[in-house]
Parts: structure tokens; sequence; C-alpha cells
């Protein structure tokens, strides 16, 4: 059984840094493109930081230059490093992985942790 479980989240203030830790097991995350999303309540989920297989990374504009993702293989644990963080940073943060096994798709999704950037 493929399990994602995020943890990290919580209240932060405006310029404060976090660090999103997304354990996984059932799947050796170096063979998977993993990625986090983010979730606003009605509206869909979107890509905020990707790290593939080969160690290439991809973020949003919104982001750049303050959020950093990595990976901990012998862990088997993605990480996602917050500074700077801004009230329109607060959504539900879910982790994702994905692969393609001979044309199939596999596909997992965490539960996601709620950050929220207040004061």
């Amino acid at each position: 059984q493929v399990q994602l479980v995020e943890s990290g989240g919580g209240l932060v203030q405006p310029g404060g840094s976090q660090t999103l830790s997304c354990a996984v097991s059932g799947i050796t995350i170096s063979l998977y493109d993993m990625g986090w999303y983010r979730q606003t309540p009605g509206k869909a989920r979107v890509l905020v930081a990707a790290l593939t297989s080969g160690g290439s990374t991809n973020y949003a504009d919104s982001v750049k230059g303050r959020f950093t993702i990595s990976r901990d293989d012998a862990k088997n644990t993605v990480y996602l490093q917050m500074n700077s963080l801004k009230p329109e940073d607060t959504d539900v943060y879910y982790c994702n992985a994905v692969r393609y096994i001979l044309g199939a798709k596999r596909n997992y999704w965490g539960q996601g942790t709620q950050v929220t950037v207040s004061s």
C-alpha cells in the first residue's frame, strides 16, 4: 500500500519560514517525479514545485527564489522549504508522486497539510 504523509504545516507569520515534509512508503521516490501542489477550496489544485526522478526542478513563478523542493532518498522523504512567506501562500499543500510504467500512469497523493501565513 502506497502512503504519502505530509507534515510541517501550521501558522507562520509573514516573512517567516516553514518546511513541509512528505514521508512516503510503498514506493521508492527516486523512481518517481515528486511534486508539491496547493489548493484553495473550490479551486483547482496547482503545482508549486516539482522534482523529477532525474533531479531537475521546476517552480511556479510565484514561489521562485523563495521555495526549494528536495528529497532524501535514504529517508524516502520529500521536502518543501518555504522562505519569505506571504499571506497569499496560505493554502492546503499536497504531496504528489507520479510515474509511468509501461504506459500506465501511477499517481499518488497525500492527505494535505494546511499552511496559514498570518500575523
